[in-house]
């Protein structure tokens, strides 16, 4: 039988794909070709796909002959379709390579400008076109491009080189140098790249074409993109698009230009169309923020048809995707190219208000408005706004544009790795800079907030810094720098490294010094989203908290419950701390009751202040959990006035001390062990959290107080019946006395892999299951979460780990331990209830995990309450 062999598809033109491709052509590719199919005025190209990409990968960084062979024949087409021929010197095809991955990341890949120049053709468009300088402009663009993005010979080897022939011509924009300037430049240019690489610059388009798709591929594996895809959940394996398109030109003078527009305010979500563009110039010019570009309104002056013909096409385009649109768009002599659309990134305030607004305007449904919402970035909106009074007395220094809302102040940084090393030291920093680049991810995640001198809305830090929720402030053109002695000039004053200083990044607002700054509220918009996201969700959100603030936090932010209230914090203050060393240090069962007594009331106080503050809710208490050594004295006056107190020699209170030392505190003599060792513990626990529960429940009848009492780090249902025959047996004693009715639950932390795999058997006893994923990835990966960042830098480098396994959950390990403990549990009680409560339940890709698997509620930090709400009711519309 002849088998039919059809080779594989890795290239398609514009016109053969459509916006539903995204997976296979690229966020940008895919709708190229969804604006093709509209009939707009896209420059045609073709696609190569994001396959292409992996398989590129898989051999060993290579692209195929059969590939490259399936580009060839595109770029045939694509002559054809011009009436231009690559390389040919009577009319020559320039074309643009840039990168298109599924998910946005931009500015994090590569593009590479006027590719398919070389100096026969270069004399070719300045004679043909009449305008040498725009034809030498080109070339030496895309010398300097193809030499950082291809090569990986630094931009700054080529801006040295133009700023001292500005400097020579007395000049101070690249627009002021002639064609015979950037001619000299071209050369020089060419110079540098020899001297770096060694041999001449590439004269064949081919050769050009192929290095410059072979370093769209690299760019997928480079750093910063590797930083960012971690920061937003986009797997590795996904790859990267390349999409190469017939060059639109915005350099040929002044009836030419080059812009960025969004079709709503993303930074405040406002209706109004808004951007920048720049005449004469290509879009690296606005994007990379060199030139400080015009607001989009004053096209209308410039260009009152192109503007007329935009806002038709904006308008278009924003009703076709129902969401707000980020364009770029380029002006060829009068006539508008639209070189790509996509959902912008906004910040979280303008996400929902574009959510609500295009609910009110018809446009989508409440369930997709909280579908729309990036979950992680309402982080920001829970964050400090500078003091109304502080900022009203307050006098700016400087203005420029409000790019990323939220208020910083910190020591000013002037570079990234500083911005790194001392945020790492605990130090609030404000990073500072002419501009910044995507090398400076980390730094910028690092900052508090971040100040340049050049760059506008849509600036490589705007749209870095709003995708992160980092307060920027952008194009300070009255900022006097001075880069290498770290210190600039601003207002009068001179500004060093470590002076402080405050950025208002809903103001554009700059001062001097710092301001004070306010906690957030949820209102307006916010509190809409989360009424709508409680609709759609059925997994409960609860709250780890510990004190009676974080409780009534959470209840405004909308929590459900305590998940976790750990018990230890509540003996470290000082009125309690010595009576629990006291305690410790015991010789016999009733000197250790005895000081547990003194504790108990305390203990008592702060379970009724939770219940009070709950409001009749839920709330899981965990008894005592670490290591006994953790509250031991480390000071020698300290140690003394123990001794003293105990009526013991400073020598016996050391050898105490020194016998709690564990090898490994992590799996040592703690969680429920301590309860079995020493049973006194987890009565007075029990006592105060049953006597708590009777006080309030006889305060508020109407409020139905079931306490829940955790068990931590059971791995055997031995151990577990052990301790709960303790709590029962106080318990019942303490509710008898009282005369009362009160129901309570007994259950457990799952945090021992051996508990997940016999949860069958622990569920006889445990009465509900709480995941303490914390620990639970600890024991499974074998690794502590405190010494992991040693290597976990490696393992992300070397693709080993594509992301932080204590920030999201691993569903294929840790899951699947949770999946099983689920399933087994149920079987032996089917109305047990199990949630999650490590640092997991605030996590937007665990949460969903959750909800799969069945969970009925996730805890998380105060903050992180909104998140998972939001997270949990995208959980549920997905799943639907």
């Amino acid at each position: 039988m002849e088998v039919d062999l059809v080779s594989h598809k890795y290239v398609y033109a514009f016109s053969e794909g459509n916006g539903s491709m995204r997976e296979l052509l690229g966020g940008k590719g895919a709708n190229l070709a969804e604006m093709t199919k509209l009939g707009m005025p896209v420059p045609q190209g073709f696609t190569i796909s994001t396959e292409a990409c992996t398989k590129y990968y898989d051999d060993g960084r290579k692209i195929s002959d059969e590939i490259q062979a399936e580009i060839m024949e595109h770029i045939v087409k694509l002559e054809e379709t011009a009436g231009k021929k690559f390389g040919d010197n009577e009319n020559p095809l320039l074309v643009s390579v840039r990168s298109g991955a599924r998910a946005s990341m931009p500015g994090m890949m590569d593009t590479i400008l006027n590719l398919g120049l070389n100096e026969d053709v270069v004399k070719v468009l300045a004679d043909k076109s009449g305008n040498p300088r725009w034809a030498w402009d080109c070339y030496r663009r895309f010398i300097q491009m193809y030499s950082d993005v291809v090569m990986e010979v630094g931009k700054k080897y080529f801006e040295e080189l133009i700023d001292k022939m500005k400097e020579e011509k007395g000049v101070t924009e690249d627009v002021d140098l002639t064609a015979e300037d950037l001619a000299v430049l071209a050369g020089q240019f060419k110079d540098e790249y020899k001297s770096k690489i060694g041999k001449d610059f590439p004269t064949d388009p081919k050769e050009q074409l192929m290095g410059a798709i072979e370093a769209v591929f690299r760019s997928w594996d480079n750093p910063r993109a590797n930083v960012y895809r971690r920061d937003n959940d986009i797997p590795y394996s996904w790859g990267t698009a390349v999409n190469v398109q017939m060059m639109a030109f915005g350099n040929m003078g002044d009836t030419s230009g080059t812009g960025v527009a969004f079709t709503r305010d993303p930074a405040t979500g406002e209706k109004k169309l808004m951007g920048e563009f720049l005449m004469n110039a290509q879009g690296e010019d606005v994007v990379a923020g060199v030139r400080t570009p015009s607001p989009i309104a004053q096209l209308h002056d410039v260009m009152p048809e192109v503007y007329d013909q935009f806002v038709e096409i904006c308008n278009t385009l924003e009703n076709h995707y129902r969401d707000m649109q980020d364009m770029e768009f380029t002006i060829e002599d009068k006539k508008l190219y639209m070189l790509q659309t996509r959902n912008g990134k906004r910040t979280a305030k303008a996400a929902l208000k574009i959510a609500c607004d295009l609910v009110d305007e018809g446009m989508i449904s409440e369930e997709k408005a909280v579908a729309m919402i990036d979950p992680r970035n309402l982080d920001t909106l829970l964050h400090p706004q500078f003091d109304a009074k502080a900022i009203k007395a307050a006098t700016p220094i400087g203005k420029a544009l409000p790019a990323s809302p939220g208020a910083a102040c910190g020591k000013i940084v002037f570079t990234a790795d500083d911005a790194k090393a001392w945020g790492e030291k605990g130090e609030k920093v404000v990073l500072v800079r002419l501009e910044t680049s995507p090398e400076d991810i980390e730094g910028m995640k690092a900052a508090q907030g971040i100040l340049t001198v050049r760059g506008g809305m849509t600036s490589h830090a705007a749209v870095v810094a709003r995708g992160m929720g980092t307060c920027c402030v952008s194009g300070c053109q009255e900022i006097k720098m001075d880069e290498e002695n770290k210190q600039f000039e601003l207002d009068g004053k001179t500004f060093k490294e470590g002076d402080y200083i405050s950025i208002d990044g809903s103001t554009g607002n700059i001062y001097d010094g710092i301001i004070p700054t306010v906690p957030a509220e949820i209102a307006g918009e916010f509190g809409r989203i989360m009424d709508m996201a409680d609709k759609f969700r059925t997994l409960k959100v609860r709250t780890n908290a510990d004190t009676p603030a974080d409780a009534k936090k959470a209840r405004e932010l909308g929590a459900e419950g305590i998940g976790l209230c750990r018990t230890e914090h509540m003996f470290f203050e000082a009125d309690r701390i010595a009576a629990f060393r006291e305690m410790i240090c015991a010789d016999t069962v009733e000197e250790r009751e005895a000081a547990l007594d003194k504790i108990m009331p305390y203990q008592q106080s702060d379970f009724e202040a939770l219940y009070e503050a709950l409001e009749g809710c839920p709330v899981t208490i965990r008894f005592l959990d670490p290591p006994l050594h953790e509250f031991v004295p480390t000071e020698e006056a300290d140690i003394e006035a123990l001794a003293k107190a105990q009526g013991k020699s400073v020598a016996d209170i050391k050898a105490i001390i020194n016998s709690l030392h564990e090898f490994n505190p992590m799996m040592g003599h703690r969680g429920c062990r301590l309860t079995v060792t020493y049973p006194e513990i987890a009565k007075m626990q029990t006592k105060a959290v049953i006597r708590a529960a009777i006080n309030v429940s006889k305060a508020h009848p109407d409020w139905k107080i079931v306490p829940e009492i955790m068990i931590p780090l059971v791995g055997e249902v031995k151990e577990l019946k052990f301790v709960k025959d303790v709590v029962v047996a106080t318990a019942d004693k303490e509710i008898a006395a009282a005369g009362v009715e009160l129901k309570y639950e007994v259950g457990t932390m799952i945090e021992i892999p051996r508990a997940a795999l016999t949860a069958d058997e622990i569920a006889k006893e445990a009465e509900f299951f709480c995941f303490g994923t914390n620990d639970l990835t600890q024991m499974t990966f074998g690794f502590s979460r405190d010494d992991a960042g040693k290597f976990l830098d490696a393992y992300y480098d070397t693709k080993i780990y594509e992301s932080d396994p204590f920030a999201k959950l691993d569903q294929a390990g840790v899951g699947q331990l949770m999946k099983m403990a689920v399933k087994l549990g149920k079987q032996t009680r089917p109305d047990m209830h199990c949630g999650i409560c490590g640092e997991h339940g605030g996590d937007p890709s665990s949460v969903e995990f959750c909800h799969e698997i069945g969970l009925d509620y996730v805890s998380c930090s105060p903050f992180r309450v909104p998140i998972a709400r939001l997270a949990a009711a995208q959980a549920a519309i997905k799943s639907k």
